[in-house]
This record gives C-alpha cells, structure tokens and sequence, in this order.
C-alpha cells in the first residue's frame, strides 16, 4: 500500500508542476496581443499623423507658391504703372503744347485773313491792269478764291495755298509763250482769233483766215490793227508755238520801250 500512495502522490506532484508551467504561457500570450495591438494603433496614428503633416506641407508649399507668383503680379503691376504714369505726363505735355498750338493758330488765322483779302484785291485789280490774255480763266480762278474766303469748311492754310497758287499762275505767265484761240470784237464785230502771247511783253492777234493781225497797245489800252505786211510773221510764230513748225526766230512787231 504504500508504493501505491506513493505513485499517486507522484503522479498528483507532476500534474501540479505540469500546470504551474502552463499557466505563464497564456499569460504571456494575452500581454503579446496586447503590445501588438498597441503598436498596430501607433502605426495608424503615425501614418495619420504624416499624412497630415504631408498635407500641411502640400498647403505651405501651395502658398508659399501662390505668394512668389503674387509678388511677380504686383512687380510686372508696378512696371505697367509706372509706363502708364510716364505715358499719362507726356500726353499732358502734348495736350498743353497742343492747346497752346491752337491758340497761336487761331491768331494767326485772324491775322491772315486780312492778308488774304489784301491780296486777293490787288491780284484783281493787277489782272484788270494787265495785257488782256485768258481773262474768262483768270477771272473764274480770281472768283472761285474769293468764295474760298467765305467758305468755313475750307481751312485757312488752303484758303491761303489757294492764293498764292493763283500769284504762282500769274507769275509763270510773265515767262510764258502760248498760242491759244479766243472770241474779240474787231470794227464792233465779234470774231474768232488765234491769240499769240510773248510772256507780257506782246500780245497779237490773228483772224483765223490770216488775212488780218494787230496787237494790244498797253499805252492805249485797246487793239490795234497791224499791216498785212506782219500777218507772215505772226502767223509762223503761232504755229512754232504750237508746235507745227521747227523752233526759229520769231519776227514780230514790237513797241518802243516807254520812257521813264
């Protein structure tokens, strides 16, 4: 009897040690878990974490672009400002220049106007003293001036071109040489003539038959008839004129020079 309890309490001391040697290893299992689980939360909150701190750098990098961009804007601003400043003080430098221009050119209108007046008078009056040539073309320039005068939609500066184009006509016919046809009263008759004119120095005329000739007489102020023996010489100068015969002398008849 005594082998028997002793196997039994044997077998009663290794169960004891068998689980006395049991009971650590679930606990150190729970307290596993446990670690575990916590280190899975501190990875969580760590991604959440640099995923926010990625984000904030996303946002600062985005301002602090959006800054230096704003900083270009206001530099180029500036520029424009600055262009736009300069270009402003010049147009006011134009526009005082240009108000002070029209000033002067108002004053100057109303002192040429007397002038044009002045001279357009003595063109007519310096036309009704001259040889009597092309006075229907003369005197329709001498009228269409005048009413450029008393036109306001014609500005002075062609009001006064007009004129003096009118004394540059008058003074090329001092140097010109023209034959050209015209109607005159000849003995109270009007007849057609050929009018041969030496710049101011000789005015002739001759009946389109050629049978008759004269000049103008400046002293006595009218036509006078020329011998018939002076119709070949006018008329060959009419015709070297126009062109129909080869340039050679002219032989006319002319007046002694007056004395002063």
């Amino acid at each position: 009897m005594g082998t028997a309890v002793l196997k039994s309490v044997v077998r009663q001391s290794l169960l004891g040690i068998a689980l006395i040697a049991l009971a650590p290893t679930s606990a150190y299992a729970d307290r596993t878990d446990d670690i575990v689980s916590r280190n899975g939360k501190r990875l969580q909150d760590g991604a959440a974490s640099q995923k926010r701190i990625d984000d904030t750098s996303e946002r600062t990098e985005k301002i602090v672009s959006q800054y230096h961009q704003q900083r270009k804007n206001v530099e180029v601003l500036k520029k424009f400002n600055d262009r736009l400043r300069r270009t402003l003080q010049a147009q006011e430098v134009a526009m005082t220049k240009l108000a002070q221009s029209i000033e002067d050119a108002s004053l100057i209108e109303r002192q040429i106007v007397p002038l044009m007046l002045s001279m357009v008078d003595g063109l007519e009056k310096f036309i009704a003293a001259d040889i009597p040539f092309k006075l229907d073309e003369r005197n329709a320039r001498l009228a269409r001036i005048k009413g450029y005068l008393t036109n306001a939609n014609i500005s002075a500066a062609e009001r006064f071109r007009q004129v003096l184009d009118a004394y540059s006509i008058e003074n090329a016919y001092g140097q010109s040489i023209d034959a050209f046809v015209e109607e005159l009263q000849l003995d109270g008759v009007a007849k057609t003539v050929n009018i041969l004119q030496i710049g101011r120095a000789g005015l002739y005329f001759q009946t389109t038959d050629g049978t008759q000739s004269g000049y103008w007489d400046k002293a006595a102020g009218q036509w006078q008839k020329l011998d018939a023996s002076h119709n070949a010489g006018i008329t060959k100068s009419i015709r070297i004129t126009r062109g129909k015969e080869v340039n050679d002398l002219m032989t006319l008849p002319v007046a002694a020079p007056e004395v002063i």
